[in-house]
């Protein structure tokens, strides 16, 4: 039977029902309105249309029963029913997300709003609801929502690999630099990591696990015959691999070691990408995931494909260096010659290269005996650290020995003799130099004659730890070439039994931040702490404490005197 509302007629202002069906009718929004049990006692068409059920099926029901869902598709309960609230006490609400069934059994979002129907003595005759559809709105959150994930994952990935190429550029040593590529990638992007690299053509070698464990330890696995690994390692291609692939296989010792890898560590998901540079390929990149709710996906391969080339220049670059490092280790030993032997005399030296560059330049030492017995000691520095600057110090260096051994005249001679050759003869621009000559016979006095051409001061320490600068006669470096005749000067200074004379580069004393007295300040008090030590142990102490930062070549060269009374 078809529920009314109470007759208008005898209530002076109120509209006829048909007035009111009218007005519900032309609604945009759907609306019904139910008695004070929740039976509903009239509905427009856009609530039909809306709910797909004819408004004479939406009459006489109950609206709980026949409309009130929860998320699940579920029923909810009376008692904590809002609208059910809105009869029971009278208090309009709203529900911006709730869930109406339709006549299909689908479920509808609609944006509700609910007014209790009060008559004049205030009881609660019903309720009226107006509610829209909103899966429009939903959508289109759903939608933002999905394009913010994405716009944050792929800020995510940018950043990694943002990090990545960071990490990969602030060592040379190969090793650590993949080891913090393993650990910016897990967790991540991925559960665990491997990194394997060719050695030679015929072998390859596992070098990083992450996170470790036993079975991470370096070894050597041989070349690959499988399909798989030599899509990698030959074609350079990257392959995603799911747990078919995973277990198959079986026709190689790497492929058995791969196996046995994803057995060990699980996995469900994997991605294997070559570590190339512009010429080949160097080893493989191995990411894997253990949730099965998080497989790798072709966003992750162009991402994992990415970091392997990044990671493959690295190596390159790495292994590149290392090569160079060797060359200009073997170079630099070649350039600085042995020390001499001088029976009572000690000589110890110590050279750093640049800790940038080709890891070697143009600081030198040198020591020599002259056709007269004495002693000579060099120190010198030209400009720059590199292969370049190498190879002029080995022409200066030459030159110096030559000059030296031509003549026995003073030091300011000889160095005059360099300068003058040194614009000739040599692609040398500039350098500076100490040359000095030990003199004395073996039971002493001793003293110290030397010619300073721009070079830091030598120091002087004497047994009892009192180190001082010999800042006298300093001269113009080698190269300055003013358009005058520049006149050299020696230098003389008695040197005490047991004394140590230290020559050293401007490395040694010159650190970003930091100005020259306060690194001349800090070599002073080092030496003059290690006077007692051995001459060697002195040197090591020196270097040792060389600051962090330093961007220059360090040479060193270090004399020490017998002590008072050695040959009475």
């Amino acid at each position: 039977m078809r529920r009314h509302l109470p007759s208008a007629r005898g209530h002076a202002g109120l509209p006829d029902q048909r007035l009111v069906q009218a007005a519900f009718d032309s609604a945009g929004a759907g609306i019904y309105l139910t008695d004070h049990s929740g039976r509903i006692t009239m509905a427009n068409r856009q609530a039909g249309a809306l709910l797909g059920r004819s408004v004479a099926e939406m009459v006489g029901a109950d609206a709980h029963d026949l409309l009130h869902r929860g998320p699940d598709d579920g029923l909810t309960p009376r008692s904590p029913c809002r609208l059910m609230g809105v009869l029971e006490h009278g208090r309009p609400a709203r529900g911006d997300e709730s869930i109406f069934l339709r006549g299909d059994g689908s479920l509808l979002p609609v944006s509700l709003s609910a007014a209790p129907i009060v008559q004049e003595g205030g009881q609660v005759l019903g309720l009226i609801v107006v509610f829209t559809d909103i899966t429009e709105r939903l959508n289109l959150s759903r939608q933002q929502a999905d394009q913010l994930a994405m716009l944050e994952d792929f800020n995510a990935r940018l950043t990694l690999v943002t990090e990545i190429t960071s990490v990969l550029t602030q060592t040379l040593e190969v090793d650590e630099a993949l080891r913090r590529l393993g650990r910016l990638i897990v967790p991540r992007l991925a559960d665990w990591a491997v990194v394997d690299l060719r050695i030679d053509h015929d072998e390859v070698e596992r070098v990083v696990v992450i996170p470790p464990a036993d079975e991470a330890r370096r070894s050597p696995l041989p070349e690959p015959s499988s399909p798989l690994l030599a899509r990698v390692l030959d074609r350079g291609e990257t392959v995603l691999l799911g747990p078919d692939e995973m277990v198959g296989e079986a026709g190689s010792c790497m492929a058995a070691a791969q196996r046995e890898l994803f057995a060990v560590r699980g996995a469900v998901s994997a991605i294997i990408t070559p570590l190339r540079t512009q010429r080949q390929v160097l080893g493989a990149l191995t990411v894997a995931r253990t949730d099965p709710a998080r497989p790798f996906d072709a966003t992750d391969v162009t991402l994992v494909t990415d970091i392997g080339r990044r990671a493959g220049l690295a190596v390159g670059n790495a292994r590149l260096f290392g090569q160079q490092r060797e060359v200009a280790e073997t170079m630099q030993h070649h350039l600085l010659a042995p020390l001499p032997k001088v029976g009572h005399l000690q000589l110890a030296a110590r050279y750093l290269p640049a800790p940038v560059g080709s890891q070697v330049g143009g600081d030198w030492y040198d020591a020599f005996l002259l056709p007269d017995g004495v002693t000579a000691l060099v120190i010198g520095d030209v400009v720059g650290h590199d292969i370049t600057a190498a190879a002029e110090m080995a022409q200066l260096r030459s030159m110096v020995r030559t000059l030296a051994w031509d003549r026995c005249v003073s030091p300011s001679l000889v160095v005059n003799r360099v300068d003058q050759a040194m614009s000739a003869v040599t692609d040398v621009p500039m350098a500076t130099m100490i040359f000095a000559r030990v003199e004395g016979p073996e039971g002493g006095p001793w003293q110290l004659r030397w010619s300073n051409a721009g070079h830091p001061p030598p120091l002087l320490v004497t047994p009892d730890g009192r180190a001082r600068y010999l800042e006298q006669r300093q001269d113009l470096l080698l190269g300055l070439r003013l358009g005058i005749e520049s006149t050299r000067r020696d230098a003389v200074e008695p040197m005490p039994a047991g004394s140590t004379l230290v020559l050293y580069t401007d490395g040694l004393v010159e650190s970003p931040g930091s100005d020259l007295a306060t690194g001349l300040a800090r070599l002073l008090r080092q030496a003059a702490a290690a006077a007692h030590r051995p001459l060697e142990d002195l040197c090591d102490e020196i270097v040792r404490r060389i600051p962090l930062g330093t961007t220059d070549d360090v040479a060193l060269l270090a004399l020490r005197l017998p002590a008072c009374g050695a040959y009475t």
